[in-house]
């Protein structure tokens, strides 16, 4: 087993990324309002979302002498968690966001940024105590379970309601008239 555990490692580190943002890319690639208004930041928010929960479990079975690789991999997650999600809210279009903002979805992305902050100072913060790595591991295990239901729950409220389609596509209809942009397929009458 020693012997398979250097190329094991090996292959992780190769195909994880591919693996953490699969998801993402299936859902951005889609006609989904929500999910394909945010096509652009989606695969790292939910990259960092795995950074997060990969370094939140480390925290919780690793014994602590181990933990500062797991430690580390969490604030990164963090940090780059939040960098993504503020980015992806700003980008969007107001209507193509509002169900990641509004109802559920809303609550659960909220509680993820709450739980990301608080396990991000835990795991920056806490040393080598071990109720605080395991707290805060759990904390960043559920922020990032809580932010992939929070953005398909979003995403399939915003297939419900046709505004979510119509707003954003007069609105960018609008744009590309004011431009000048009309001798294409798309403002053409």
């Amino acid at each position: 087993m020693r012997a398979a555990e250097g190329p094991a490692g090996l292959e992780a580190a190769a195909f994880a990324p591919a693996l953490a943002v699969y998801t993402a890319v299936l859902l951005a690639d889609t006609a989904t309002p929500t999910w394909n208004a945010a096509r652009d930041e989606l695969p790292f928010v939910f990259v960092s979302s795995a950074s997060l929960a990969a370094g939140g479990l480390a925290m919780v079975t690793t014994p602590m002498a181990e933990t500062g690789p797991a430690r580390t991999l969490a604030v990164l997650g963090v940090v780059g968690n939040l960098a993504a999600t503020t980015m992806m809210h700003r980008r969007m279009d107001p209507v193509e966001a509002e169900p990641l903002r509004q109802g559920t979805p809303g609550r659960m992305l909220r509680w993820s940024r709450a739980l990301t902050i608080a396990g991000g100072a835990g795991a920056l913060l806490g040393g080598r105590r071990r109720s605080l790595a395991v707290v805060s591991g759990l904390s960043l295990l559920t922020a990032s379970a809580l932010t992939r239901f929070g953005v398909f729950d979003a995403g399939m409220e915003s297939a419900r309601d046709p505004r979510y389609t119509i707003e954003p596509q007069k609105r960018r209809l609008a744009a590309r008239r004011a431009a000048g942009l009309t001798g294409d397929s798309i403002t053409t009458a």
